[in-house]
This record gives C-alpha cells, sequence and structure tokens, in this order.
C-alpha cells in the first residue's frame, strides 16, 4: 500500500457516500456505495486475504482513492448506480447484455405514437417507456393488438395531402393528420394505451364504458361502435390472461432466481390487478460466488429503467439475502413516486406467488442448459481437444466418469458414478454403490477406495468400458488420495483430474498448481455439469435409501 492511499484511508468520515477506486493508470476500477465510508472502505484492507479471488486482485491494483460524501445511504445508493453506468468500471458487475431487451415507447409529439425501440432514449426520442421486454414475439402480437384497440397515429410524415393513408381506412388510425380527430379526443385514446401497459385494466375498461356511453347519448354511433369493438377485444383478452387472486387491487412483481453450471436465470412475473399480465426472463453466464451482487446489479437496474408500471410490492425470497429491506423501499419510492413495499414471501400467500416463479425460472434454466449442452455435442472434438491439451491428458476424453459420496455422519453411505459420452450424460450407464466398509463411521478416504476397487475391478466387463478420465470432486488433497488408492489397485491408462468447488480449479496429479479454465469456457462447463450430476445422483440416492429405513419400525 502506496503513503498516498494511507493517507486517504486516515481521512475518511463515518458518513455516507460512494467510494470510487483507481489503479496507478488513473482508471476507475471499482465504485461502491456504503452507509459508513471509514469502515466500509478499511474493511477491503484490514484482510491479507478475502474469500472471493475478485476482491484480492480488486484489492491489488487499487493506487489511490476518491470518495463522495451522501446526506443518506439511499443517496449513496443513487449515486452508485449513476457513476457505474457512466464509467462501466472493470470490477464492478455490469449488465452488459441489457441493451438487447426493446421497450415499447410512446412518444413525446402532438399526436404521440407507440413503437418498439431498442433502448431508452435511442436517437433521443422522449417520451414514455414501457419495459424491457424479453418476449419478441409476444411483444410484436402485443403491438398488433395495440394499434387495432387504440389507433394511433402509425406514420412519421403524412402520406398525403388531402387525403388519410390506408391505416385510417382499415380502423388503425384516427388520421389526426387530416385534422378527423379532435385534439383532447386523441389524447384520450394515448391515455387508454397507457393504462393499458400500465396493467390498470380495471380503469382502462371503466374509462372505455363511460367514454362509449357518452358517444351513444350525443349519437355518434360511429365513434360509439369503434369503442365499442375495443371493448370487446379487450375484454377478450382479460379473460385468457390467468386470475391469480380475486382480490383485484394486488399488485405485484414476484422475482424468482436460480443458478447452476454458470447459468443463472431472473424471472419477473407481472401480477396486477390480480392477474398474471406478463412475465420477463433473463438469462446471464454468471459465476456461482458472484450470483447475489449480480442480482443486486440486476435489480437496481431493472427497476431504475420503469418509467411506468410500479407495482405496489416485490416478492421475492432472494432479496432477503441482500438486507438492508429499508434501504431499497427507500430507493423504489424515490425513483418510482409511490409507496413500493418489499416482501420476502414469507405468508402463504407469498409462498404460493415464489413457488410459481420458481416453476417459471426452472423450466427457463433446464433449456439454457440444454441448449448449452446441444451446443457442446455439436463442437465436443474441440471442447475434447481443448481439454486434452490444457489438463496435459494421455487419452482424448470421450468416455468421462465422475464420482461423488453422499452420507449423513456415517449412516446410510452411498456413491454414485455418472458417465457422459462424447459430451452428453449416458444415463444407461449410470451406476450407484451402496457403501459397505463404513457404515455407522464417516470416512469419505475408504468410501471413494470402496468405489473404485469395485468399479475398476470390472474394466473389461461388458457395460463396464475402460474411462478416459475420472473426474473427481474436490481438491488438491481428495485427488491425492484417489492417486493413492489407484496405485494400490495397479491401474493405468486413465487420465484423472479433481474439480473444487469453491473457485472452479482444476487439480492434476503430482502437481501443486491448480489451473484455471476461462469461466465461460463450454470447457469448464462440461466438468461443472458432470460434477454436478454425480452430486444430484449420489444425494438422490442417498435421500431414497435414508426415507426406506426411517420407515422400519424397531
Amino acid at each position: 500500500m502506496n503513503e498516498r492511499l494511507k493517507e486517504s484511508l486516515k481521512m475518511l468520515p463515518e458518513l455516507p457516500g460512494c467510494y470510487i477506486y483507481y489503479n496507478s493508470d488513473n482508471e476507475i476500477i471499482y465504485v461502491g456505495k456504503a452507509k459508513i465510508l471509514k469502515r466500509r472502505v478499511k474493511s477491503y484492507f484490514n484482510r491479507k486475504h478475502h474469500d472471493s479471488v475478485k476482491v484480492n486482485v480488486l484489492v491489488s491494483q487499487i493506487d489511490h482513492l476518491e470518495y463522495i460524501i451522501t446526506n443518506s445511504e439511499v443517496e449513496a445508493l443513487i449515486l452508485e448506480s449513476h457513476l457505474i453506468k457512466k464509467h462501466k468500471p472493470k470490477y464492478n458487475i455490469l449488465l452488459k447484455d441489457d441493451k438487447k431487451y426493446p421497450y415499447f415507447l410512446i412518444t413525446d409529439e402532438d399526436f404521440p405514437r407507440i413503437l418498439i425501440v431498442r433502448k431508452r432514449n435511442m436517437n433521443k426520442l422522449k417520451g414514455k417507456y414501457y419495459g424491457p421486454y424479453t418476449n419478441i414475439g409476444a411483444m410484436h402480437s402485443t403491438l398488433d393488438f395495440l394499434k387495432k384497440i387504440f389507433p394511433l397515429r402509425q406514420c412519421k410524415q403524412p402520406r398525403f395531402k388531402s387525403r388519410p393513408c390506408l391505416y385510417h381506412s382499415i380502423g388503425k388510425c384516427l388520421a389526426p393528420c387530416q385534422g378527423l380527430v379532435s385534439s383532447e379526443e386523441y389524447k384520450a385514446v394515448v391515455h387508454q394505451a397507457e393504462l393499458f401497459l400500465s396493467g390498470k385494466q380495471s380503469e382502462l375498461i371503466n374509462q372505455l364504458k363511460e367514454q362509449m356511453q357518452k358517444y351513444a347519448d350525443s349519437e355518434q354511433f360511429e365513434k360509439a361502435a369503434r369503442l365499442r369493438d375495443s371493448f370487446m377485444d379487450l375484454q377478450t383478452t382479460l379473460e385468457k390472461q390467468k386470475v391469480v387472486y380475486e382480490n383485484t387491487k394486488l399488485n405485484e412483481d414476484v422475482i424468482s432466481l436460480m443458478h447452476e453450471d454458470g447459468i443463472l436465470v431472473i424471472v419477473v412475473m407481472m401480477i396486477r390487478e390480480g392477474r398474471l399480465i406478463d412475465k420477463k426472463d433473463f438469462t446471464y453466464e454468471v459465476e456461482a460466488q458472484d450470483k447475489i451482487e449480480f442480482f443486486e446489479t440486476f435489480f437496481k437496474e431493472y427497476y431504475s429503467t420503469l418509467s411506468l408500471g410500479f407495482p405496489d410490492r416485490i416478492v421475492s425470497d432472494t432479496l432477503e439475502e441482500l438486507g438492508n429491506k429499508s434501504l431499497y423501499e427507500q430507493w423504489l419510492n424515490i425513483i418510482s413516486d409511490k409507496n413500493v413495499k418489499i416482501s420476502y414471501g414469507k405468508s402463504a400467500q407469498g409462498k404460493e406467488l415464489q413457488k410459481l416463479a420458481d416453476k417459471n425460472a426452472q423450466v427457463i434454466l433446464n433449456n439454457a442448459k440444454l441448449s448449452q449442452m446441444s451446443k457442446i455435442n455439436e463442437d465436443f472434438n474441440n471442447i475434447g481437444s481443448y481439454l486434452k491439451e490444457k489438463l496435459h491428458l494421455n487419452n482424448f476424453p470421450y468416455r468421462m466418469e465422475c464420482y461423488d459420496i453422499s452420507h449423513i455422519q456415517g449412516t446410510n453411505t452411498v456413491a454414485s458414478m455418472v458417465t457422459f459420452i462424447n459430451g452428453l450424460s449416458k444415463k444407461s450407464e449410470y451406476k450407484k454403490f451402496k457403501i459397505k466398509s463404513t457404515e455407522g463411521k464417516p470416512d469419505d478416504f475408504l468410501s471413494m477406495k470402496e468405489v473404485l476397487t469395485r468399479r475398476l475391478s470390472h474394466l473389461g466387463d461388458k457395460g463396464w468400458d475402460k474411462p478416459d478420465l475420472i473426474i473427481i470432486d474436490g481438491g488438491k488433497g481428495q485427488l491425492s488420495s484417489v492417486m493413492q488408492i489407484v496405485k494400490e489397485l495397479g491401474i493405468e491408462g486413465i487420465d484423472f483430474v479433481s474439480l473444487a468447488k469453491r473457485q472452479e480449479e482444476v487439480f492434476l496429479p503430482n502437481k501443486s498448481k491448480s489451473i484455471l479454465l476461462p469461466r465461460e469456457s463450454s470447457a469448464l462447463f462440461l466438468i461443472q455439469r458432470i460434477r454436478d450430476e454425480a452430486h444430484r445422483f449420489a444425494i438422490t440416492y442417498h435421500r431414497k435409501l435414508r426415507a426406506k429405513s426411517s420407515l422400519k419400525t424397531e
């Protein structure tokens, strides 16, 4: 630590604010917020080693720092988001692909239009934004529906000087360019479109009914008929939406987060007036240790980009892991200009909503994993060659096996063996073992020795083909123990590696230094998938035996 940094640490105030870390090239590398700047910033330097590799690397690159004092922690939160968006620091979690999600825009013009735009403030267009939307097909279908029931202007400039265009003839434009609609009537239709996009269906239905009656009373039957058609189309659409609760005042967002094999899925389910009106899903590649920090960044980014349509309550059990509930409620109240509550979903209703969101997230996650595995299968020759080179394997890893031990204090000890061939799981060649040598006395080394002895004694037998690579779940110690077993058994011609879960380091036999495969590589994803599948298979078998033994009477 240089003298300049030491002096800065001494001068830190015990006040809320944002801290900004610079490297020796005077580049901003990290921005953070703090309730008490002195305590938070010093925590980075009070420890020689942090649990996170990223934090260790960050601290080693800090050359000097600056800080900005704010009146409160919520002001620091708002300032932090602004500084991160402006400077895009290297070590802050950034939502690099959030620009791919489009928005609806109701333009700020004399006669507004409804457009789909790829990002906010695109081409400096001003107006009200609604989104983001993750299902592009559904979004275009919604736009067609909006044009049908809210016939707003569609052309940027009039097509003809003295007559309306075809859109007016087919009932999809009120032709303000030809003066066929008053400014007040047009604004009323714009407001109805805003109500629809905000999920305020009850208010929209009431407005349509009142206006329809008004036109009928004044004998403007053509306009009344148009509103009647819009009203009927809207009613049909609302009937298709699932009623979650009969309570028409229920306006909530329910958020689910799921993470497996380096894939993070976030689902936001929008419930307005008791109806499930939309579901938005986001998929990212994120390391396990970063998922909560990433979710925090996502949460702030998602709600700071909402112009309208805020719920009354946000339900998510993941929000409990962020802590500081009152801080985020204050922040939401400021950016939404309304009272938005946060719930961790502990009530019966909250649990039911969370379960619904989790079901949707699990489907998205499974599809993402299948897509990833499909890519691996198509490109396995390259992935296998990469693993062979990087892990210094003697064999091409065509057939890979992984083992896992599962027990509770030595009882019902079991082992699993999963097999992947050409990058895909071969479930017909999975094996499970009931461990006999360690029952009642937990000993993973002895359990692994038994399972490997039993498995490798079948080499050459039908259904027990020789593996090219065996993956062990654990670090250097676990691999050394396994290699001792292999030596005792006199096994040759099989490669062994281990995968340590905390940093996803790969260890090789008789090598002290681990190998770190690129975090977003298909090769790392594949061996993580094999390791996690072995763990799942072992746990499933262990639970089955435990449930069976618990039913036995004395």
